[in-house]
C-alpha cells in the first residue's frame, strides 16, 4: 500500500519550478521534498507528499483529517513521531 502523507512547506529552494525544492513540516519532522509536481504552492501551504515529492497541494482542514486519520490507526506513533508534536494537528486530541 502506498501513503501520501501532508505536511505544511516551511521554506522554498530554488527558481525553476522543475528544480524546486521545499522544506516541509510533519509533525514537527522536516524534510527536504521535491516540489516540481506543485509549481504554484508557497511557504505555509500544505501539500501531500509520497515518496519524497509533493503530489497534490491540499488546505489545513484536510491536512487535519489526515494526521487525526494516521494517529487513530497508530500510524503515527509507529513511524515515531513524538505525540505532543501532532497536537497542533489534532484539535480534539
Amino acid at each position: 500500500m502506498c501513503l501520501a502523507v501532508p505536511g505544511q512547506i516551511i521554506t522554498i529552494e530554488g527558481l525553476d519550478p522543475a528544480f524546486r525544492s521545499g522544506n516541509v513540516d510533519f509533525c514537527g519532522v522536516r524534510k527536504m521534498v521535491n516540489l516540481s509536481f506543485t509549481p504554484d504552492v508557497v511557504a505555509g501551504d500544505f501539500v501531500l507528499v509520497h515518496a519524497g515529492v509533493a503530489i497534490t497541494q491540499i488546505d489545513e482542514a484536510a491536512a487535519a483529517r489526515t494526521y487525526r486519520y494516521l494517529a487513530e490507526t497508530g500510524a503515527l506513533e509507529e513511524e515515531g513521531f513524538a505525540p505532543g508534536a501532532t497536537r497542533k494537528w489534532l484539535p480534539d486530541a
